[in-house]
């Protein structure tokens, strides 16, 4: 059994230690907001926390996640209120959304480090992620928006 503290609790699973930390995320814990995209940390959908840095859970073993903090697109606000989620709203960014909880976790991540991110900044530190649909004009916009949030 593996220890893992996700979203500010205690889990247990029996999976196996290789397996990607997305896998048991998605089907050990039921916590199916961090998406598939590629396996391969090419696209950033499967983007969480580790540690309070985005990482791709589909990269990361389970055995390396014991002993961090992970948070999951769930875990970023309990009732879906943080700045990121409502300006995602506000400036309608999703369009197929596949690809979001990821961008957003992303995002969150370069705000925790960089509260007032210039233009440039946005766009570089959000270039891990891909969106097919190409709504990155309404992601900087969005990330924008919740920088001036106080």
């Amino acid at each position: 059994m593996a220890s893992l503290l996700v979203n500010g609790r205690t889990v247990e699973t029996d999976a196996n230690p290789q397996t990607p930390l997305l896998w048991v995320l998605r089907e050990h814990l039921g916590l199916t907001g961090t998406k598939f995209g590629c396996g391969a940390g090419s696209c950033g959908a499967c983007t969480i926390h580790v540690d309070g840095e985005a990482t791709f859970a589909c990269q990361l073993a389970l055995e390396a996640a014991v002993g961090h903090e992970i948070t999951t697109i769930e875990g970023l606000s309990p009732n879906g209120e943080h700045p990121l989620q409502r300006a995602w709203i506000a400036e309608q960014v999703p369009q197929c959304g596949y690809c979001q909880s990821g961008q957003i976790m992303r995002a969150a991540a370069l705000l925790a480090t960089t509260p007032r991110p210039s233009r440039e900044e946005i766009i570089d530190g959000m270039a891990p992620n891909l969106c097919r649909c190409g709504t990155y004009p309404r992601i900087v916009r969005a990330i924008e928006r919740a920088a001036q949030e106080d």
